[in-house]
C-alpha cells in the first residue's frame, strides 16, 4: 500500500473514532494486565463478566495471592483455559509482589518474564496502560493487515515489524486499537462488511463482500 494511502487509511479510521481504546475495562495497569492474559482465546466481553466480579474482591498482586489460586478459578471458571490462566495470575502476581513492590513494570523484558506474559501481551499494557506506541498484533489486525496489503505478512511479528515501518508516526499511539475494532466489527473474518466499510476503496482484498 502506497504511503498516501496508509496516511489516508489512519486517518479516516480517526475520524471515526478519534480516542480508540481497549474494550476490556481496566482502571489500573494490574487490572489491565491480568485482563489481557485472561482474554487469550477468549473474548474481551466474557473477561469483563468475570473482571465485574473478580475486581471488588481481588485487584491487586497482594490481594489476588491472598484469594489463592482455588477461588481465583471460581471467580474465572467461565473463560476458556481457566486452570492455567489462574496458575499464572497467581504466579505474576507473586513476582509482582516480590521483585516489583506490587507494581507493573513498564519494560518489555520485565512484562516478557512473566508468566502467561508474551510479547503480544506486553504490547497491550505497554501501549495502553503506560502510552508506548507499540502494536500489539492479534488475529483481527493479522486479518486486517494482510486483507488490506497495508502490512502482510505469514505470522504475526513479521506483520509487527512491517506495521512499525509502515504506520506514520502520528498515528502509532492509536493504530493497533482501530484495526482491532476495524477487523472486530467491520473487516470480519467469515464475512467482512465491505459495503459499510469507510477504507473499501484503499483496501486489496480480492473477495470484497457486496451489499445484498
Amino acid at each position: 500500500m502506497k504511503r498516501a494511502d496508509v496516511v489516508e487509511l489512519f486517518t479516516r479510521l480517526r475520524e471515526l473514532n478519534p480516542r480508540p481504546t481497549t474494550e476490556l475495562v481496566y482502571t489500573t495497569p494490574f487490572e489491565l494486565l491480568v485482563a489481557v492474559v485472561l482474554s487469550a482465546q477468549a473474548t474481551d466481553v466474557g473477561v469483563n463478566k468475570a473482571t465485574r466480579k473478580l475486581y471488588p474482591v481481588a485487584n491487586t498482586p497482594q490481594a489476588i495471592l491472598e484469594l489463592g489460586e482455588e477461588k481465583l478459578k471460581r471467580f474465572i471458571s467461565t473463560i476458556g483455559l481457566f486452570n492455567a490462566k489462574a496458575k499464572n495470575v497467581i504466579a505474576l502476581s507473586r513476582i509482582l509482589v516480590e521483585q516489583y513492590d506490587s507494581e507493573v513494570p513498564d519494560s518489555r523484558e520485565a512484562l516478557e518474564a512473566l508468566p502467561g506474559v508474551g510479547r503480544k501481551t506486553a504490547n497491550v499494557v505497554l501501549n495502553t496502560a503506560f502510552g508506548h506506541a507499540t502494536i500489539a498484533v492479534d488475529t483481527h489486525i493479522f486479518r486486517v493487515a494482510n486483507r488490506t496489503g497495508l502490512a502482510p505478512g505469514k505470522d504475526v511479528r513479521a506483520v509487527e515489524d512491517k506495521l512499525e515501518k509502515v504506520v506514520p508516526p502520528e498515528f502509532k499511539q492509536d493504530a493497533h486499537h482501530w484495526l482491532i475494532l476495524h477487523g472486530r466489527y467491520v473487516c470480519k473474518a467469515r464475512k467482512p462488511d465491505c459495503p459499510n466499510c469507510v477504507i473499501r476503496d484503499l483496501c486489496r482484498y480480492r473477495d470484497k463482500t457486496r451489499a445484498e
